[in-house]
Formats: structure tokens, C-alpha cells, sequence
């Protein structure tokens, strides 16, 4: 396949970055999707405890993880616009700058992790965290997952073919689409 292959029909049988990647996208947006209406389902049974609870998540943290989520996925779309247009000096820097905002979260979400944790708050604890554990522990895996594919991305940029890049783009804003319904399924929905 050329480096570069836009002349390749896109369409509903051929999604941008291939149909296995929607494949993944799909079961694992589901996936949280079962979650979230899990937690939701247990936080309408127990809505005081669960407010309680609520109220130990730090708002700010969650606020600027969502900066630096959007702001990268923003990064690594208009990386994959230069990359269109052969403009790869623009394309590294705006890959380079989509994982340092991925780094970004990570650092800010182990951070939180390690200041709830160190608080008591695990997942034996009580229904409320056990859902945070899960869903925001789950979630930064697929960031870390992300963040691997996008080095990988920059580290093959010179050969790297147009649709695994879109597959790496496809598989990042799958994160952001995630964190953005978690974000005040946990965080902002009292």
C-alpha cells in the first residue's frame, strides 16, 4: 500500500483507517457504555452516598485532563490533515505535541490516582470508587495503549502507510470520545 493513499474510496465498508479498527472502537465504546449505565443504575439507588463520594473527586484534575485530551486529539487530526497535504514538518510537530498533551494526562491522572488511593479510597471501598477504579483504571490504559501507538506513528512516520495512521488517529479520539463520557458521568452529574 503507498505511503500515502487518499485516493482510496472511503466509504461505509471502508472506513478511514479500516473496518477492524471501527470493530474495536465500537465494542469498546459499548463497553463503557455498560459501565456508565451501570454506575448511573447504582448512583439512582443511592444517590446521597454517591454525591458524597463524588464530592472526594478533585473537578480540576478532571477539567484539565480533558484539555489535555482534546487538545491532543485536536493535534494529532491536523497532523493527519499535513500529513495529507505533505506538509511533514508540520505533521511531526503536531504528532510530537499530541503525545506530550497524552504524557499530559497521564501524568495528571496517575498523580489523582495516587491521591485517592493514598486516602483510602480503593477499590474494597465502597460502590462509588469501585466505579472509579474501574472506568477512569480501564480508561488510562487505553491512553497508555494510545500513547504507544502514537510514538509508534512518529517513530515510522517516514514509512508509515496513510491508513495506519488513521487507524492510530481513530484509536486516539476513540480516548477522548471515552473520557468525555466518563468525565461527568463521574465527575459533574450530581
Amino acid at each position: 500500500m503507498q505511503q500515502n493513499n487518499q485516493d482510496q474510496e472511503t466509504s461505509l465498508w471502508y472506513p478511514p483507517g479500516g473496518i477492524l479498527i471501527w470493530m474495536i472502537v465500537i465494542v469498546e465504546v459499548l463497553t463503557f457504555c455498560l459501565g456508565i449505565g451501570s454506575l448511573l443504575y447504582d448512583k439512582s439507588k443511592d444517590p446521597s452516598g454517591f454525591l458524597m463520594m463524588q464530592s472526594q473527586l478533585t473537578k480540576t484534575f478532571a477539567f484539565w485532563n480533558t484539555i489535555f485530551l482534546l487538545s491532543s486529539g485536536f493535534c494529532i487530526a491536523l497532523a493527519v490533515f499535513y500529513k495529507t497535504k505533505q506538509k511533514l514538518n508540520y505533521f511531526t510537530i503536531l504528532l510530537s505535541t499530541s503525545i506530550v498533551f497524552g504524557f499530559a494526562f497521564l501524568f495528571l491522572k496517575f498523580y489523582e490516582f495516587r491521591e485517592k488511593w493514598n486516602l483510602g479510597f480503593d477499590l474494597d471501598g465502597n460502590v462509588f470508587f469501585s466505579y472509579y477504579w474501574l472506568l477512569t483504571g480501564f480508561h488510562y490504559l487505553h491512553v497508555v495503549v494510545g500513547v504507544i501507538i502514537l510514538f509508534i506513528v512518529y517513530r515510522s512516520r517516514k514509512t508509515l502507510s496513510f491508513e495506519n495512521l488513521e487507524a492510530g488517529a481513530v484509536f486516539w479520539h476513540m480516548c477522548d470520545l471515552i473520557w468525555l463520557l466518563l468525565y461527568p458521568a463521574l465527575y459533574l452529574i450530581q
